[in-house]
C-alpha cells in the first residue's frame, strides 16, 4: 500500500507531502490544477520514462519518494533476491532524483538502485490505469495476457515456452548445416587448406618471442665478438705485445727479487695475487667467445621462421594463442561439415520429438485458455452490467494460430453494444466512455490474481455520466476492499463514494503558479462536490445537493458493505 507520497520541484507542485490511506482515495480539482502531475510523480518514483523536462522551471532538480508498507509475499522475495531490506517497521522507500542534465539518481531504503530495479519493484506494487492502457485494449496481444492473466497459467506457459524455446534452438542449427554441395565443397577446400597450413607450421607457444631475442643476439654478436677479441689480446697478448698478463707477471717477477725492501715483496705479492684475477677474467673471455661462435645457416633459419609466424599471423592472428585457437576451430568446423549428414541425422530426429513436446504443451495451454474464457467472459459481462451496459455482449474469440513463443493462439475481445448488433473486435465499436468502463470491469476480474496492493485509476471516467458514473464511482469502492485504489476524477458522483478525498488546487504567486494538495474534511469533501457539480457560485442548494450526494454514497457503500 502507498502510504506516503512526497513530491518537490515537479512542474507546477513545489512541495507536496500527501498521506494516503487504505480504501478508496480520490483526486480532485479544476482542469490543470495539477492531478495529471501526482500520477507522473508516481509513475516517476515506479521507474517509469520520464523527462528533466518534468523539472519546475527555475530549479536544478526534480525529487519524488514514496514510503509503501504491508509488502506483499511477492514484493518481499523480489527485494530479497535484488539484496535489498524492508526497514525495520517493515515500510518501503523509493527515491528519485531527476537532475536537469539529464541524469537521475535512484534509491531503495537509501542505498543506490537503477531506474530497471526501481520499475522491476514498483510494478509488484502499483498498477497504474490510464487511458493509455484503455488504447491498449484495443491490441491483440493485450487480450491474450489479460487471459493469461485470469488462467494463471505461468506453469503451463513456462514449461511451453521451454520447450518452444529448445525446438528453435535445434531448428537454428539445423539451418547452419544445411548447405548446397557446392558450397559445402568450398568450405571443406578452405578450412583444409587452413588445418594443413597451421598444422604444419607446428606452432608452439612462446616460440615468436624467443625467436627475437635470438635474432637480436645474432645482429649483435659482431660487435660482441670483436669486443670480446680485443679484450682478449689486451690480456693474452699477440704478434705486437706480450699482453697485459705477461706483462704483470714479469713485474711481480722483478719485485720478488728485490730482498732487502719489504715494501717491493709486498707490492710483489699483490701483483701476482692480480696475475691470478687475470687469468680467471682470460678463461672467461675465453668461453664467452666460444658462445658467441654460431653457423650462418642458424641466423637463416631463425629469420625464415620468424617470416612464417608473420605471414600465418596475417591471415589466423596475432600471435601463437591467436593462431592455436583458430587452428581447433577449423578442425571442428571442418568436422562437423563432413560429419554433417549424421548430425543433420540426429537433430532432424531431435527436432521431431521436440516439435511433438512443444505441440503437446501449446494444447494443453490452449484448453486451458479456452475452459477460462469461459468463465472470463461470464464474470466480465456480469460486472458490464452492473457499470450500466446491460444491452453489451461480451465473448473472447480464441483462434488456431502458427506456434509461437506465446502458443498457439490468436486472442480477441468480442464486443457488441447494441441488442442485435453482431459482435465485433472492441477496437471497430468501442467508444472511449464505453472502453473505460470495459477497461475497469476487466480490471475487476483480474483483481484478485495478483498480490498488488495499490491500484491507481487515472481519469476512468471519461465519457461517462449519470447512473453510469455512480456505478463506476461503487465498483472502483468494491476493488478498495481488498486493496488500496487511487482515482482522479472529475466526476462528483465518483468522488462521493471516496473513503478520502484528496483537493488538487494551485494559486498564483508573484508570477509563478504553485500546486497543493489538501486532505479534505466533511465540510471540505461537501464544498468541493457543489464546486464539480455548479462548477460556479456555492449556492444553499448546491452545498445541500452536495450534502446528499455525500450522505448517499456512505449508505451505499455501508449496504454494500453488509451484502459482502
Amino acid at each position: 500500500m502507498l502510504d506516503q507520497l512526497y513530491i518537490e520541484n515537479i512542474a507546477v507542485i513545489e512541495k507536496a507531502s500527501i498521506d494516503f490511506s487504505k480504501g478508496l482515495n480520490v483526486l480532485t480539482g479544476e482542469t490543470g490544477a495539477g492531478k495529471s502531475i501526482v500520477i507522473d510523480s508516481i509513475h516517476a518514483v515506479l521507474g517509469h520514462r520520464t523527462s528533466k523536462e518534468l523539472i519546475r522551471s527555475g530549479a536544478k532538480s526534480a525529487f519524488v519518494s514514496a514510503v509503501f508498507r504491508n509488502l506483499s509475499a511477492s514484493v518481499l522475495k523480489r527485494l530479497s533476491e535484488l539484496s535489498y531490506t524492508p526497514e525495520e517497521d517493515g515500510s518501503l522507500l523509493l527515491q528519485r532524483e531527476i537532475r536537469e542534465d539529464g541524469r537521475t539518481v535512484c534509491r531503495i531504503n537509501e542505498r543506490p538502485a537503477t531506474v530497471s530495479i526501481l520499475r522491476d519493484i514498483g510494478s509488484l506494487l502499483v498498477d497504474i490505469h490510464g487511458q493509455n492502457e484503455n488504447y491498449g485494449l484495443l491490441s491483440q496481444n493485450q487480450h491474450l495476457r489479460y487471459l493469461d492473466q485470469m488462467a494463471q497459467d505461468e506453469g503451463a506457459l513456462l514449461e511451453y515456452q521451454n520447450a518452444y524455446t529448445a525446438m528453435r534452438s535445434t531448428e537454428k542449427q539445423l539451418k547452419s548445416l544445411q548447405m548446397d554441395e557446392a558450397e559445402k565443397a568450398r568450405k571443406i577446400d578452405l578450412l583444409s587448406y587452413q588445418v594443413e597450413e597451421l598444422e604444419n607450421a607446428d606452432l608452439k607457444l612462446g616460440e615468436e618471442k624467443d625467436l627475437k631475442e635470438k635474432r637480436a643476439f645474432y645482429r649483435n654478436s659482431e660487435k660482441l665478438a670483436n669486443a670480446v677479441g680485443e679484450a682478449t689480446d689486451a690480456l693474452s697478448g699477440g704478434e705486437e705485445s706480450m699482453g697485459a698478463l705477461s706483462e704483470l707477471e714479469t713485474a711481480a717477477k722483478a719485485l720478488e727479487e728485490v730482498q732487502n725492501l719489504p715494501q717491493a715483496q709486498q707490492l710483489s705479492s699483490r701483483l701476482s695475487d692480480l696475475s691470478y684475477e687475470l687469468e680467471d677474467c682470460l678463461s672467461e673471455l675465453q668461453n664467452l667467445s666460444e658462445q658467441l661462435s654460431y653457423e650462418p645457416e642458424d641466423v637463416e633459419k631463425t629469420e625464415e621462421r620468424l617470416d612464417q609466424l608473420y605471414r600465418l599471423g596475417q591471415k589466423y592472428g596475432p600471435d601463437e594463442e591467436t593462431m592455436l585457437s583458430f587452428l581447433e576451430k577449423a578442425k571442428n568446423e571442418l568436422n562437423q561439415i563432413q560429419s554433417a549428414d549424421e548430425v543433420v541425422a540426429e537433430l532432424n530426429e531431435r527436432l521431431e520429438k521436440q516439435r511433438e513436446e512443444a505441440q503437446k504443451l501449446a494444447k494443453v495451454l490452449s484448453n486451458l485458455r479456452r475452459d477460462t474464457a469461459k468463465t472470463f467472459v461470464k464474470r466480465v459481462r456480469k460486472e458490464l452490467n452492473f457499470l450500466d451496459m446491460p444491452n453489451v455482449e461480451f465473448e473472447v474469440e480464441q483462434l488456431s494460430a502458427e506456434m509461437e513463443m506465446q502458443g498457439i493462439d490468436r486472442v480477441q475481445f468480442l464486443i457488441s453494444t447494441n441488442a442485435g448488433e453482431p459482435l465485433k473486435p472492441i477496437s471497430k465499436i468501442a467508444s472511449g466512455g464505453e472502453l473505460s468502463r470495459i477497461m475497469l470491469a476487466i480490471k475487476c476480474v483480474l483483481a484478485d490474481r495478483d498480490e498488488i496492493g495499490t491500484l491507481i485509476f487515472d481519469e476512468v471516467d471519461t465519457g461517462v455520466s449519470g447512473s453510469a458514473a455512480q456505478k463506476v464511482g461503487l465498483k472502483l469502492w468494491e476493488t478498495s476492499r481488498g486493496r488500496q485504489v487511487l482515482c482522479v476524477t472529475h466526476l462528483a458522483q465518483i468522488a462521493a463514494l471516496g473513503d478520502q478525498q484528496y483537493f488538487i488546487s494551485k494559486r498564483v504567486d508573484s508570477g509563478r503558479t504553485f500546486t497543493k494538495v489538501d486532505l479534505l474534511d466533511r465540510e471540505g469533501r461537501v464544498e468541493e462536490l457543489a464546486r464539480i457539480t455548479g462548477g460556479g457560485e456555492l449556492t444553499p442548494l448546491l452545498l445541500q445537493n452536495a450534502s446528499e450526494m455525500l450522505s448517499r454514497g456512505e449508505r451505499k457503500k455501508l449496504a454494500l458493505t453488509k451484502q459482502g
